[in-house]
């Protein structure tokens, strides 16, 4: 029996409890078990330890974690999070996503054109204020009092451009949280080794254990053109991972769905995962074949495949578990149980008890608009950087026009710099890339909703989607960023103007009402009542169950505990360690399992026993990618890269017996600079 069908048979254990099993939770700082710890590991964690590792992490707002290691801004993530900026440095001369970048100097550290970093530097409970925004409001009055109270909050926390403030809502709508950040945009690349070895195994291996990669990054972000002063960083220890050691993961794990309500499960399960699988299906098999017809096609779109894959490979194990398991049968047991406990509560017996059919109800109008939604309001599915650019200069001057309570979220004075800087990016546009995926995309909007459909009719008009892409594309001017400069700082009048010569700011203008107006109709009709019944759910919960639940992900600030710890696969122990040894035997010279060259040329040099990849107990999800595994002492021990191929059910529950986090060793990544790289500068940053 196989590893995936031996897991997908045996995951009814993936529980949604009310009670948290022994180290499963992503844990909120303000909220952390500490007593949990104590009684398990004889570890006492105090409120200096937590403000310490706090402010020692780091996100990247692209959608992984990251820490800083020195104290003058050096910051460690993994190489598939920087994948975007090493690509966007790379160029047809000097590839360095295939060879690696090593700074000898500081004038060698270069400039991401998009990347963000975040610190988070406070947590403030602001539960009391947003529920007192949307007492009694329902539909569409309620979504612009929760809209308007977010806007207000956000912006009065951020007093400057370095600043990031976010609301975070906890237990889908039980709490909130704001969370103020010191917001780094000047980010640049100071170490990646090859991808070769930074992906070793690829595809195949992904989501696999045992593994043997070295997926990491080091950047630095800079304050005023210096390098930022950094006191709160994470030292390395050179103490090798052992089964047993207690570790902790600090990070900002993306989202869960471990509290949707049963008919939300079923709606993922029986539309939106296989829905999702086979788009993701169709665009990786555009994107391979473009691949193959050339090596410039190759490095151009390597980035966009490896996230298509990815996506699809954890996409693909949520599903599995949702249909092969009993994780929904659960769901309907604990659900029966709460809805029965809320009924019989006086307080909550009203106001909650038709909760749950209300959601079912959005849920089904969620079904009726999903396709509207997804190829008129989302655009391109298909990742294409011009027509996102043309969104944001022709939707996004228009709602600067307005309060910033009334703007769409994306475009809230909060979130402005973050966008600015991806919209006036220096990263390179290919021409060829581009028409790929706009034919790809205008292709997928006529299959899906139709010729006759009046929205296809305007976006295509007479031409072929091949034939608008490249109309588009080729007659645009938005490749050059000074353009796009004067159009973000011309506002609307001048993207009105600009678009009589520009075809995709034209088109952007006349489609733009079409996605609008199904948003609109997604926000009132799905949207908010879903939130308003999820908060009243929570509040019920919390009566009758208590607060010692742990809230669902949502890419905020989240501390897990755990331990090095092996686990039984189709009756065999697997051990938790690897080493630099089995890198070698796995060594076969064809891709993807071919170790890159300066490996196999210093190979004499190494230690073979140094563990290189080791798994842990800790509750990780998507969005972990690049967070530090610390012991007691809050020191590096690890690199969170991946997860083993039984966590991918982690999204609805946690099995402590075979979920496992993957990790880079301290060790391992300590004695490959040195011997392999022989990164002199950044080993004595590292280790001083």
């Amino acid at each position: 029996m196989s590893r995936r069908t031996a897991f997908f048979l045996g995951v009814a254990c993936l529980l949604a409890s009310t009670a948290a099993r022994a180290e499963e939770g992503m844990w909120t700082f303000d909220h952390f078990p500490r007593d949990k710890v104590k009684a398990a590991y004889g570890f006492s964690i105090d409120d200096a330890w937590l403000n310490h590792v706090m402010r020692s992490s780091a996100r990247l707002a692209g959608g992984c974690s990251a820490s800083f290691v020195s104290p003058t801004g050096l910051v460690m993530t993994n190489h598939h999070c920087a994948h975007g900026c090493i690509s966007q440095l790379s160029t047809r001369e000097s590839d360095r996503v295939a060879n690696g970048h090593d700074a000898k100097n500081a004038d060698n550290e270069l400039r991401c054109p998009e990347m963000e970093v975040n610190q988070l530097v406070n947590i403030k409970d602001v539960t009391a204020e947003m529920v007192k925004a949307t007492q009694g409001l329902q539909g569409e009055a309620y979504q612009e009092a929760r809209k308007t109270a977010q806007a207000r909050l956000e912006k009065e926390c951020q007093t400057d451009e370095n600043t990031r403030c976010d609301l975070v809502t906890l237990y889908r709508g039980g709490q909130y949280r704001l969370h103020r950040y010191r917001r780094f945009d000047d980010v640049r690349l100071v170490f990646a080794p090859e991808m070769a070895i930074a992906f070793f195994g690829g595809d195949p291996d992904n989501f696999m254990f045992p593994r043997y990669d070295l997926d990491v990054t080091f950047l630095r972000v800079y304050d005023n053109g210096k390098p930022a002063a950094t006191p709160d960083y994470f030292p390395f220890s050179k103490e090798a991972p052992k089964d047993g050691m207690l570790t902790f993961v600090s990070g900002n794990p993306g989202a869960t769905d471990r509290l949707l309500t049963l008919s939300q499960l079923q709606y993922q399960r029986d539309v939106f995962l296989p829905e999702s699988l086979f788009s993701l299906a169709e665009l990786r098999g555009v994107l391979t074949e473009f691949g193959h017809s050339g090596p410039e096609e190759h490095r151009i779109s390597e980035h966009l495949l490896f996230g298509v894959e990815n996506r699809y490979k954890a996409m693909l194990g949520r599903w599995q578990a949702l249909v092969h398991g009993g994780i929904v049968a659960e769901k309907a047991v604990a659900e029966k149980t709460l809805r029965a406990q809320v009924a019989r509560n006086p307080k909550f017996r009203k106001s909650a008890a038709g909760a749950w059919d209300a959601i079912a109800a959005a849920t089904r109008r969620q079904y009726e608009l999903r396709r509207a939604l997804a190829y008129i309001e989302g655009g391109t599915r298909g990742g294409s950087e011009l027509w996102q650019i043309a969104r944001h200069l022709v939707r996004g001057t228009h709602e600067l026009t307005l309060p910033d309570g009334k703007r769409l979220e994306e475009y809230r004075d909060a979130a402005l710099p973050a966008l600015r800087q991806r919209l006036l990016s220096q990263a390179p546009i290919y021409d060829s890339l581009q028409i790929l995926l706009l034919t790809h995309t205008f292709t997928k909007v006529r299959e899906m909703l139709s010729p006759d459909h009046a929205y296809v009719k305007k976006l295509l008009g007479t031409r072929s989607p091949a034939e608008l892409a490249r109309w588009l594309v080729q007659g645009t001017g938005l490749k050059n960023v000074a353009f796009r400069r004067s159009l973000w700082e011309g506002g609307a009048v001048a993207v009105k103007r600009a678009a009589a010569n520009d075809p995709l700011l034209a088109l952007m203008l006349a489609i733009d009402e079409d996605g609008r107006a199904i948003r609109k109709t997604y926000e009132t009709e799905v949207d908010a009542v879903v939130q308003k019944n999820t908060e009243l759910i929570a509040q019920a919960r919390f009566a009758v169950q208590g607060d010692g639940q742990y809230p669902d992900a949502t890419f905020s600030a989240r501390l897990s505990y755990g331990s090095v710890k092996g686990y039984v696969e189709d009756g065999k122990t697997v051990t938790p360690v690897t080493n630099f040894a089995g890198a070698f035997e796995r060594h076969t010279g064809k891709d993807p399992f071919a170790l890159p060259a300066s490996w196999l040329s210093n190979k004499a040099a190494l230690d073979l026993t140094v563990p290189l990849n080791f798994v842990s107990t800790n509750d990780i999800i998507g969005g972990n990618s690049g967070s530090p595994v610390l012991n007691q002492k809050a020191e590096v021990v690890g690199l969170i890269f991946d997860g083993n191929i039984q966590s991918l059910g982690g999204d609805y529950g946690f099995d402590p017996a075979t979920n496992r986090a993957v990790s880079v060793s301290s060790a391992g990544l300590l004695h490959a600079l040195d011997k392999l790289y022989r990164a002199e500068r950044l080993l004595k940053e590292l280790v001083p």
